[in-house]
């Protein structure tokens, strides 16, 4: 596995990191404790060293299982986790008071068994705190050697600005994938022009990516795919057409769909670093032979041609949670 810098923060991470959040959070019942251990385990074992997680996955079931599983290489390690909701609860809304970004920091350090968190992001920009105000508590996180560096996720452009010029972003933390490009229009020149990495979340679509979904298939009650409108049966049919350029791709590079996306990915910037999830070795090991797979020009060519011709139906959130982004 190789290494990438996520831009100028000096932040050195495996060129793939691992999304913690479905093994306790969001897809259907929580993993066992033993098996989720062995997953983040068997990730490092295999060069990953970047680990992404939050006080609202669970919420606080997350961290623990983390923690527990990275105290054996936690010096190897970067260990990311996010706050900014009332009581690590997402659905009882945003809170970036200073107060409680201290009291998650000193939290999570306990529920992570350590002495610092790597990258601290803010989980959703809270309307009612000056990004002024966020950063500059992050940053004195950092001089009491707490935190080591701060993130955001979901952000807008002028609230990347405005933290940025408080304490330096390190990274932006927000959904894009080869059916959410809408990051490319305005956060990515943002993002060279600062000098501040980039780290998708869900790059594989939430599994839709993968072409292991259909409109036939059903998820869990619990699994938050069941009120994202892009995941009706409608929206499942009109959007095909992604998964069967993933799948011609594939076969032409031997390799399989989930790869193709997250190859694409690597190729479009040295400072982007994805952080696909999973609860099953057999993906794990999958995802991570991305990181071996060099598109060539044609590949990047022929995807960038279909992708402009493809409208992707359906929006991403239910219209409650997309009110939070783009802040």
């Amino acid at each position: 596995m190789q290494n990438r810098k996520l831009g100028k923060s000096g932040l050195e991470v495996s060129a793939l990191g691992l999304g913690c959040m479905g093994l306790s959070f969001g897809y259907g019942p929580a993993v066992q404790k033993d098996d989720g251990i062995a997953l983040i385990r068997a990730a490092y074992e295999r060069g990953v060293t970047f680990f992404d997680t939050a006080e609202a996955y669970g919420p606080f079931k997350n961290e623990e299982l983390l923690g527990e599983a990275l105290a054996p290489m936690r010096d190897q390690v970067v260990i990311a986790t996010k706050f900014g909701f009332k009581n690590g609860v997402p659905s009882e809304g945003v809170d970036s008071r200073p107060e409680r970004i201290r009291e998650v920091a000193d939290a999570s350090l306990r529920r992570l068994k350590t002495d610092r968190i790597d990258l601290f992001y803010q989980h959703r920009v809270d309307p009612n705190v000056p990004m002024e105000d966020v950063a500059g508590t992050v940053k004195d996180l950092i001089g009491q050697g707490k935190v080591c560096h701060f993130g955001l996720s979901e952000a807008g452009v002028q609230s990347i600005r405005r933290a940025h010029a408080v304490q330096p972003v390190a990274a932006l933390q927000s959904e894009y994938s080869m059916w959410w490009r809408e990051p490319e229009a305005e956060i990515l020149p943002v993002l060279e022009e600062l000098g501040i990495g980039f780290v998708p979340f869900s790059p594989l679509g939430k599994g839709f990516l993968t072409g292991k979904i259909d409109e036939s298939t059903t998820f869990d009650r619990t699994d938050f795919r069941n009120v994202v409108p892009r995941f009706s049966a409608q929206a499942r049919r009109a959007n095909q057409g992604v998964v069967d350029l993933l799948g011609e791709i594939a076969a032409r590079n031997k390799a399989t769909s989930a790869q193709i996306a997250l190859a694409w990915l690597l190729a479009q910037e040295p400072w982007i670093v994805p952080i696909p999830g999973t609860t099953k070795l057999s993906r794990l090991e999958e995802n991570i032979g991305a990181a071996k797979l060099s598109l060539s020009a044609g590949d990047l060519s022929q995807i960038q041609d279909a992708l402009s011709h493809i409208t992707v139906e359906g929006a991403r959130y239910p219209e409650h949670l997309q009110a939070l982004v783009g802040r």
